[in-house]
């Protein structure tokens, strides 16, 4: 594996992180399809899951940005969802995630990547990623999607 000067991986060397989601009553409309903006939560739950087991003891990170596709409806059938979160890039004081939403049947309903800050709570500033982070976000790090 080629590695840059900060001695942060270039290719593919991780696997995603795998969490599953159960969709909820309250989640879906009349006629059973979920809320997108429960889609929305559906990413941010697996992300906490991701960020407790994986970053618990390391620093803080605030989310900057986030977008999401959503690609098939989701209905109360669907689930249990599997959500799949993979490490895009890794910079100086931040990070991108992909999460990816898989129906029971393995069929992608939605993804969506968000990026990370490391995040000084005594500073309100962002603050660069420790070399222990950098290695936890390595072991699920990705190729960029094309």
């Amino acid at each position: 594996m080629e590695t840059k000067p900060n001695g942060v991986g270039t290719d593919t060397v991780g696997e995603p992180f795998r969490c599953s989601i159960e969709v909820r009553w309250a989640d879906s409309d009349r006629l059973g399809h979920v809320n997108n903006t429960k889609v929305v939560e559906y990413m941010q739950e697996a992300r906490i899951k991701f960020l407790v087991s994986n970053l618990s003891a390391r620093g803080v990170v605030a989310v900057r940005k986030m977008d999401a596709e959503f690609l098939r409806p989701i209905k109360d059938a669907s689930g249990p969802l599997d959500v799949e979160i993979a490490v895009l890039h890794v910079g100086t004081s931040s990070f991108t995630l992909r999460h990816t939403i898989l129906d029971r049947h393995g069929v992608v309903c939605a993804h969506g990547d968000a990026v990370l800050v490391g995040f000084d709570v005594h500073t309100d500033r962002s603050r660069p990623l420790s070399d222990l982070e950098r290695e936890v976000l390595d072991r699920y790090r990705v190729a960029a999607p094309g």
